[in-house]
């Protein structure tokens, strides 16, 4: 029983390297290398993803970031490693150190330090620092900023631009509040 899931395993993790072409070829209708085409249309069920090889695949399941991945675009179901980026995500990022997006993202971020950049985010980010331009959710954390925030922060220090919702903790500030700053709990309407 042990072989067998061992070999599955090993399966598994080499259809990536055997989905690779070694030279990219031309289609007549498209005039786009094929190789481009695939990198807009794959799906793999589980993926293994070793620093920055292979540079971009999109990921529907797990993706295992080994010690991190940065060339993966696309990712939706979970994430979990050290440290995870993608451009979009939708599902479940679990990366000890850091969570990176950069566009879009729906889901759970949970992790030392959570980042969705400028991006619009949906959900809940949980650990030490998290920061994004838009969260609609909620934010928990040492440190909880935001551009714009339409939810709960709770934390020991909450900043946002803008808030839709409450803010819990030793220091709250919403900039665009007459209220800019409130111990314990903040409000922002």
């Amino acid at each position: 029983m042990k072989k067998v899931f061992s070999l599955a395993v090993s399966a598994a993790l080499a259809m990536p390297l055997l989905a690779q072409e070694i030279v990219p070829s031309i289609d007549e209708q498209s005039q786009q290398p094929r190789e481009e085409r695939r990198r807009e249309s794959n799906v793999w069920p589980a993926f293994v993803a070793i620093c920055e090889y292979p540079e971009s695949v999109d990921v529907v399941g797990v993706r295992f970031t080994i010690p991190f991945s940065t060339r993966q675009e696309n990712v939706t179901g979970f994430d979990i490693g050290l440290w995870g980026r993608a451009l979009t995500f939708e599902g479940l990022m679990l990366n000890v150190l850091r969570n990176d997006v950069k566009d879009d993202i729906s889901g759970v971020q949970v992790g030392l330090y959570n980042s969705a950049g400028g991006c619009d985010f949906c959900g809940v980010q949980a650990g030490l620092w998290n920061e994004t331009g838009h969260v609609r959710g909620v934010q928990v954390g040492l440190v909880n900023t935001a551009g714009e925030a339409r939810g709960l922060q709770f934390g020991l220090i909450n900043r946002c631009e803008t808030m839709y919702g409450y803010q819990i903790g030793v220091v709250n500030v919403i900039r665009d509040a007459e209220l800019q700053f409130f111990p314990i709990v903040n409000v922002g309407f």
